[in-house]
């Protein structure tokens, strides 16, 4: 989808500007301005579509039926829809804030928010042909499992004071009024509730993503191989700790995951550092701030950065 605009970007900054693709700076300009875009394209255009859909159907049939069955239910299917989306961790807010627009109960939205990042089926082709198929087939079970548990266990917590925006109602289709007028109203409430959402939490997907950016272009692969690498008990808690303030995509990870594998580092412990660089980013901490709490983010990154580091000690133990 942003291939023209990835292209673009390679053009602006290595042949207009000139400068060097190789050097940290261009490599963290580059970073910054094609994540930007992007993500403020899929913020807007997510929202805006989730909003207008929730504005002509009766969401609370959805939650209904959802706490209608077994409460599992809800979280196996966010997290296996989060496979079928191609998002990073920044690039799944858009639709995280949409469910919660549409008010699908909060431990469900956080199933797809862990998910949408760990695992997609670019992830899964990749693992396959690298690794094979059982260790793709390993890694995409305990990513299913992280989102399914861990988004249980937040919804079980009572939370849902914790989300700072605001969950407003939307006018549904059965109004009195003229169908072509009906329809305007709704294009107009849609846009006028991503506008509202989108103004709130701007400055911060910038902020974070220029931290996600100085990261990407200044930290080298031999600084990660130097402190996480070996057969040490700590090398999978120091990859976890490493990987959270770094930012990346689980499919743009995977190569370096091969390289670190190469020289070294046990898989459990490059799996659970590439786990915690796409779902436990600082900059998706950076856009979240806005969303939640300093309470709400902690217990998500504590349980998650808590079930990706069994994740790495099991790998380890097992391969």
């Amino acid at each position: 989808m942003f291939i023209y605009w990835e292209k673009f970007v390679d053009y602006l900054i290595y042949t207009l500007i000139g400068l060097d693709k190789t050097a940290h700076l261009s490599q963290s300009i580059h970073f910054f301005i094609f994540d930007t875009v992007k993500i403020f394209i899929l913020l807007i255009g997510i929202i805006y579509l989730v909003t207008l859909l929730r504005s002509y159907f009766p969401v609370e049939k959805i939650r209904d039926y959802l706490q209608g069955k077994h409460k599992l239910l809800g979280h196996v299917f966010a997290a296996f829809f989060g496979v079928l989306t191609p998002f990073c961790s920044c690039s799944a807010i858009p639709l995280f804030l949409g469910f919660l627009q549409a008010r699908i109960p909060l431990g469900v939205t956080f199933s797809y928010l862990i998910s949408a990042p760990l695992s997609d089926a670019v992830v899964i082709a990749l693992l396959f042909s690298l690794f094979g198929y059982k260790i793709a087939l390993l890694y995409i079970a305990c990513a299913l499992l992280i989102a399914i548990i861990a988004g249980l266990i937040i919804g079980s917590m009572d939370l849902e004071k914790e989300v700072l925006i605001d969950i407003k109602p939307v006018s549904c289709c059965g109004n009195n009024v003229n169908e072509n007028n009906a329809f305007s109203n709704h294009l107009k409430e849609a846009w006028d509730g991503t506008k509202d959402i989108f103004n709130k939490i701007y400055l911060y997907v910038i902020i974070g993503i220029a931290i996600g950016a100085f990261i990407h272009g200044y930290v080298p692969e031999e600084f990660i191989i130097k402190y996480a690498g070996g057969d040490v008990w700590y090398a999978p808690l120091i990859g976890v700790f490493m990987g959270i303030p770094m930012y990346s995509s689980a499919a743009g990870m995977i190569p370096l995951i091969e390289v670190l594998t190469s020289k070294g580092m046990l898989l459990g412990t490059a799996l659970s550092f590439m786990m915690a660089v796409v779902a436990l980013s600082l900059p998706e901490a950076m856009i979240l701030k806005r969303v939640m709490s300093l309470k709400l983010i902690s217990i998500f990154f504590s349980i998650v950065g808590s079930a990706i580091l069994l994740v790495g000690y099991i790998f380890n133990a097992i391969l």
